[in-house]
């Protein structure tokens, strides 16, 4: 949000003399009364907002920051990252996303504009946050917490893809920090047919303020309604945003003639005596004490405001943009890697990941059936919630049956959804161990056994992991940076075979056919197995395969690190690690 400039007061009176309307534009000669909460379907229908995947894009936004020069101020390299990670994640997604250039801003940059290319065209619903920060600190609550609120109700609508009544249309905006400037020049593009088009927008600026409230903008107007039915939902009580009055984008939207309303958690002013009572926190305090302050980073956000943010905003999409009716809750079952070879008396494991692909998530049991006579498969843990993952061990006996067998993994929910593993059982002669030995080989179960670089180990939609969700990215920053992945195994005595293989994807900006920029370097222990730079640039992963015979018996790190220029990005993409041993 915005500081109050000497214009407030005529902004205020502006706001004020501004007419009311339903959704469908109609004008008002008084504010309109308040509507009665949308129907009890939608609240069904709409899904559940991962707070956990919010929480990632604000980690996200706080580590963008920390890497440039601590804020994402409009202009700077840190609000350009921004753009560029919110961006990757919509693309991935299936959005159309285009970048709008506000020249005329104090800092010219690019607003962001995404649209889910379903439902009629002339019927918009709009939902916005300003991307920018302040140059005192990396701007979390104000306002990562909005943006990423907006991102993830984003991805959640396109993984859903329902039935649309209308188009909705995401925006984050440039320079709403210099006096909203981003989503002015927005306004200002629009032809007054586009603008007609657009039957409702909703702002959303600082939703997660530490010692906050429950504000609505325009809290008695029709378009209000959802927002309001949702919070009231929790007995809340919430109130106008009268701090954010003229003080955020929702402004430039009203002033073009378009119904506003948005939710807000508060800014420097105080929170009364009342307000505590009834939505806890401090009184005489403020709602967020590292308003524009360089403490405004993760620490700095409820987290229970935040989640009711993002389901009320998830609630108010199905309300008024989605068909009708419940989607049935779905999920699929992935195991990483797809093969493994285990010697008799040994063990293998594997990662065996879901996902919800429809409706809420669900509690998924796991088991496995294929296995040949001596050979055992274990879950830890034995049943998960849709989106989460599992390690599955495969344990074989000194007499199990040898050869090559094919496991069917099965997750068990309202549905039942399978995937295949083949497990080669061998002899482990001459006291060799087998099988696979990298932990968390696909990066789906958190960093441990890894030693990674902060952020280097992501879901972020930016760099498709080859398989899953997660995978390790180092550099692609487009700026000087070095990133380190590594991790310590054992390798057993008297095996036949130590293959060593990763899948490695090389996206770069750089356009030289002859000079390595930016590089990336794989050791096991001091000794370099190959040195890849943006000259090797590809589309999609490649295979990277070494024999580790050497080392039997020795306890290695393996090691990737990527050292990145000062510009034009290279990612090093690495997923789906594996040595295996036979």
């Amino acid at each position: 949000m915005r500081r109050r400039t000497p214009t407030t007061s005529l902004a205020l009176a502006l706001v004020a003399t501004l007419t009311t309307a339903s959704l469908a534009g109609t004008a008002s000669a008084a504010p309109a009364p308040a509507a009665a909460p949308a129907p009890a379907v939608a609240a069904l229908a709409a899904p559940d907002v991962s707070l956990s995947n919010i929480q990632a894009h604000l980690t996200q936004f706080n580590s963008i920051a920390t890497s440039n020069g601590g804020n994402r101020r409009a202009g700077s390299a840190g609000y350009t990252a921004s753009v560029n990670y919110v961006k990757g994640k919509l693309q991935a997604a299936g959005y159309t996303v285009t970048e709008q250039n506000c020249s005329t801003c104090t800092y010219p940059g690019n607003n962001l504009i995404a649209e889910w290319p379903q439902g009629p065209s002339d019927q918009v619903v709009m939902f916005g946050a300003h991307l920018d920060g302040v140059a005192a600190g990396p701007g979390i609550n104000d306002n990562a917490s909005g943006s990423s609120v907006l991102l993830e109700n984003a991805l959640v609508l396109a993984a859903q893809n329902p039935t649309m009544t209308k188009r909705v249309r995401f925006a984050w905006w440039n320079g709403e920090e210099q006096g909203l400037q981003g989503s002015k020049h927005y306004v200002n593009q629009l032809s007054s047919t586009q603008r007609g088009y657009i039957k409702g927008y909703y702002n959303f600026d600082m939703v997660g303020s530490p010692n906050g409230g429950y504000f609505i903008n325009r809290i008695t107007s029709a378009t209000a309604a959802p927002l309001k039915a949702y919070w009231d939902s929790f007995g809340i009580s919430p109130e106008e945003n009268t701090e954010g009055q003229g003080r955020s984008d929702d402004y430039s939207f009203a002033n073009a003639g378009i119904q506003t309303s948005g939710y807000a958690a508060g800014a420097s002013y105080t929170k009364t005596s009342a307000q505590a009572s009834k939505w806890g926190g401090t009184a005489g305090a403020a709602y967020d004490g590292c308003y524009h302050r360089s403490c405004d980073n993760t620490s700095n956000i409820n987290t229970t405001i935040l989640n009711r943010a993002a389901d009320g905003v998830a609630y108010t999409i199905w309300a008024l943009a989605v068909g009708g009716g419940t989607p049935a809750n779905d999920f699929s079952v992935s195991v990483s890697p797809t093969s493994g070879s285990v010697a008799r008396g040994g063990s293998t494991t594997a990662t065996v990941s879901t996902a919800t692909t429809s409706g809420s998530a669900q509690t998924v049991a796991l088991s496995a059936s294929g296995a040949p006579s001596g050979v055992s498969v274990s879950f830890s843990p034995s049943s998960v919630t849709s989106g989460g993952s599992s390690t599955m061990t495969v344990s074989a006996s000194s007499t199990a049956t040898t050869g090559t067998f094919t496991l069917t993994v099965t997750g068990t929910g309202s549905a039942t959804r399978t995937a295949s593993y083949t497990i080669t059982v061998t002899g482990g002669s001459g006291g060799c161990t087998g099988g696979q030995l990298i932990g968390n080989s696909s990066f789906e179960s958190g960093t441990t056994p890894w030693t990674a670089s902060s952020g280097v180990i992501t879901n972020s939609s930016s760099q498709a992991a080859r398989t899953g969700s997660y995978k390790a990215w180092l550099n692609g920053y487009g700026s000087s940076r070095t990133d380190t992945l590594s991790q310590s195994v054992t390798l057993p005595s008297g095996c036949s075979s130590y293959t060593f293989s990763f899948w490695l994807h090389i996206d770069s900006a750089e356009t030289t056919s002859s000079t390595a920029y930016d590089k990336l370097t794989v050791q096991v222990g001091s000794t370099t197995l190959a040195t890849y730079s943006n000259l090797n640039k590809a589309t999609g992963y490649t295979q990277r395969t070494f024999n580790l015979a050497a080392y039997a018996g020795q306890t290695v790190t393996l090691k990737w690190t990527g050292v990145e220029d000062s510009s034009l990005q290279t990612s090093f993409v690495v997923d789906d690690v594996t040595l295996q041993v036979g």
